[in-house]
């Protein structure tokens, strides 16, 4: 079992460089499941349910988010009822406090190959973030839950700002889901590789955006936001894109990682 998985997917510039890369590397890998972190899609603040729409008709199986899942409005109805569209499943949710959407879900693939389902989980870090649920407690829940029913492959994006804690979550997860992969921080890191226990991680795989940027934002006003300690308004930097993304492979019976390939390419338009 082959699963793409694109990072943090910034304004535009990362749009377009995704929806490139997805006929490119479906003819080129021929990935089984196609994941992408869609929270800063819309001009870098969440994404709209036409931008989602465009991306599931476009070859993706999830799409995930995050801190900034919330940002638009529009999506929350979306939310609600698409099982294909997650947000971080450690929100707090119960009887007084409810949280729209869902952080887990099993689906098929869409290849008649492929017959062994696939868990998407995802969990959000509290590291210089906000104090949410705690994601390590929820995580062990249900994925003991998923395991229990029978789903041994099982893919997690933790979205997170500090790399010790995406590090530390990978390894309390070793195991026991299939690959750990982190978003967020928008900068890929060199990391990947496949625990003891047999699942694959990497610390962040990084922004598809412009990389001619500051994390996707434009530099100028970045470095504004430095010199003078001022509020500023972002903006998403413009020109050509490109992604961040790993392709995991997975044994797809017992649900370990057999390999893990970092990806990182500027896409022309």
């Amino acid at each position: 079992m082959k699963i793409l998985f694109f990072g943090d997917v910034f304004g535009k510039p990362g749009r377009e460089a995704v929806l490139l890369a997805i006929k490119t590397l479906r003819q080129k890998e021929d990935p089984d499941f196609i994941i992408v972190n869609g929270e800063n899609m819309a001009h870098g603040r969440g994404l709209q349910p036409e931008m989602a729409l465009e991306f599931f008709n476009a070859g993706v199986d999830i799409i995930t988010t995050g801190n900034h899942a919330w940002d638009q409005s529009t999506i929350i109805p979306m939310m609600e009822q698409d099982t294909r569209l997650l947000r971080p499943s450690n929100y707090p949710d119960s009887d007084s406090v409810q949280t729209p959407g869902r952080g887990v879900t099993v689906i098929k693939s869409r290849k008649s190959s492929t017959t062994t389902p696939l868990a998407v989980c995802q969990y959000m870090g509290r590291v210089f973030m906000d104090a949410i649920d705690c994601p390590f407690q929820k995580a062990d829940q249900e994925i003991n839950q998923l395991r229990e029913g029978g789903v041994n492959c099982i893919f997690i994006d933790f979205h997170g700002e500090a790399s010790s804690e995406k590090q530390a979550f990978a390894n309390f997860m070793d195991g026991r889901a299939s690959a750990v992969v982190g978003s967020h921080s928008h900068v890929q890191t060199a990391d990947e590789r496949i625990l003891p226990g047999g699942t694959a991680a990497i610390t962040d795989v990084g922004m598809c955006g412009c990389f001619d940027s500051v994390i996707g934002v434009k530099k100028e006003t970045s470095i504004r936001k430095f010199l003078t300690k001022r509020p500023v308004k972002f903006e998403p930097a413009t020109g050509p894109g490109g992604y961040g993304a790993v392709l995991v492979t997975l044994d797809e019976d017992s649900g370990r990682a057999k390999k893990i390939l970092r990806l990182r390419e500027e896409v022309a338009s």
